[in-house]
């Protein structure tokens, strides 16, 4: 049994975390003053300002059993509470009631089991002085808390539920149904707007995040190879990220079968020939994310025909890049990765017709049938869970075309915004037949030469940016790119 980590005493304003292990659950507590007390406060300061009145209700997540009750999933607290309460522990929900000043936050102090079973730890109310909050309450209390609100006539804004005790506690403390769920268009508004821009600080965490997910993918470029499998991969790929006392930001991605986009099965033998598509990202210890995705060829060669659809992938990459800057529209910059891809699959014969028209038709998304990127920050896809419109579209719709429809980012860039450019070329059999089975397009794409390229796969490489006042910034460093660049890291 190991002896858990002693609580010291801190002083506001110093950066600390504390970690207590559980031998037999695994389970970890942290503490950590990421920010300053000030910045939080500034921050609900904010928010209480764009909205004006009204009560604001934040649930907490809560543990989640695997399997079990005791044995339970790595506990990830919810990022706008993270954003606005800087508490990663489960069972808490807080309150701010804007017309009384009030800020709340509800949860239990530890009991005596807690501390056996996961060690001495600071208490509550401590815990939560660092963020600024002076007022608790009971865990229990919050229902009866909002309910006498409500009956006094008093608004109670909440935001869109993502998890099931979500739903069950709107439905316990506000007589919410989950269908019949109806959250507060401008608390999504606020938040949205606070957390799109980075500040500073937030910046440098997720550049930690982004210069380990780029070792991460450089040890991954290392390990490929003929004879292995991809879960050897995967275990090269974590175990930088658990070096570097990080958590992953998503499921990793690592396959041969590139062209399935989200593929998390990692049980293939790699074979000479094959490409390897990863994507994977860092999460910090203050939950900041990075993303990034690299193509790889299982030899030390791509062959001339990896290397011809790699290339077209590239300058995809790069002029969408070029052409990041405030005041631009991220579907302008969506558009003009499309239609290099389309120039360089006519040069291949595999596309035809005019470029514009097949871009407008959504002929080119036979290929390419997901977006350019998306805005990253505390979740990798930032705040997806308060959706998209939001978001990466400032409230207008989004289209409904195929392809164009996965684009999660297509707003007016401006500075302090971070995401992500990760342009793709894919070969998926199943979607090619079906397009040819229906004709589809004829106008635009070769199916007869296309025939040949179903077992291809696909390609997609992926940084991160910040937008600045003049431009943009690549977040962490660059990993090998090109073909000529991935071929010499590979000797």
């Amino acid at each position: 049994m190991t002896k858990p980590v002693p609580y010291f005493k801190i002083k506001a304003g110093i950066r600390f975390v504390l970690h207590s292990i559980c031998p037999i659950f695994g389970n970890e507590l942290k503490l950590y003053l990421m920010f300053s007390k000030e910045t939080y406060m500034d921050r609900r300061t904010s928010l209480k300002k764009a909205i004006g009145s009204g009560l604001l209700l934040f649930s907490g997540n809560d543990e989640a059993g695997c399997n079990y009750a005791g044995n339970t999933y790595p506990y990830r607290q919810d990022s706008t509470f993270l954003y606005f309460f800087g508490q990663p522990y489960a069972g808490l929900s807080a309150v701010i009631d804007i017309d009384d000043d009030r800020e709340i936050i509800f949860g239990d102090e530890p009991t005596m089991d807690d501390i056996i079973w996961m060690g001495t730890q600071p208490t509550l109310r401590e815990k939560c002085a660092f963020a600024g909050i002076s007022e608790l309450m009971p865990a229990g209390a919050v229902t009866d808390f909002l309910q006498k609100a409500r009956q006094k006539g008093r608004a109670v804004h909440y935001l869109p539920s993502y998890r099931p005790e979500h739903k069950l506690t709107l439905w316990k403390r506000l007589g919410v149904l989950p269908d019949e769920e109806k959250s507060s268009a401008d608390f999504i508004r606020a938040v949205v707007n606070l957390r799109n821009y980075k500040s500073d600080e937030e910046v440098a965490e997720i550049e930690k995040a982004c210069l380990v997910t780029a070792d991460m993918h450089l040890a991954a470029m290392r390990a490929i190879r003929p004879g292995i499998h991809e879960y050897e991969v995967v275990a090269a790929i974590e175990s930088v990220a658990g070096a570097r006392n990080c958590a992953l930001s998503f499921p990793v991605i690592a396959t041969v079968n590139g062209q399935t986009l989200h593929n998390h099965y990692h049980g293939n033998p790699v074979k000479s020939g094959d490409l390897f598509l990863v994507d994977a990202g860092a999460e910090t210890a203050a939950c900041y994310a990075g993303d990034m995705s690299s193509t790889t060829p299982a030899d030390h060669r791509f062959t001339a025909w990896q290397a011809d659809i790699y290339r077209i992938q590239t300058a995809m990459h790069d002029q969408s890049v070029e052409a990041l800057r405030p005041g631009i529209a991220f579907e302008e910059v969506y558009d003009i990765s499309a239609r290099v891809m389309i120039e360089g699959l006519k040069g291949l014969g595999l596309m035809r017709g005019d470029t514009e028209e097949a871009l407008a038709s959504g002929a080119y998304a036979l290929f390419y049938p997901h977006g350019l990127g998306h805005m990253m920050g505390l979740d990798v896809h930032d705040m997806e869970n308060l959706g998209e419109v939001y978001v990466g579209y400032d409230g207008r719709p989004k289209s409904k075309q195929f392809g164009r429809a996965s684009l999660r980012l297509g707003r007016v860039l401006e500075p302090g915004f971070v995401h992500t450019i990760e342009p793709g070329v894919y070969f998926i059999p199943e979607l090619i037949d079906q397009w040819k089975a229906e004709n589809k397009y004829p106008g635009f794409i070769n199916y007869e030469k296309l025939e040949a390229c179903k077992s291809f796969g696909g390609i997609r490489n992926e940084e991160d940016y910040l937008i600045t006042e003049t431009g943009a910034r690549l977040l962490g460093k660059r990993i090998p790119r090109t073909v000529e660049e991935v071929e010499a890291f590979r000797d």
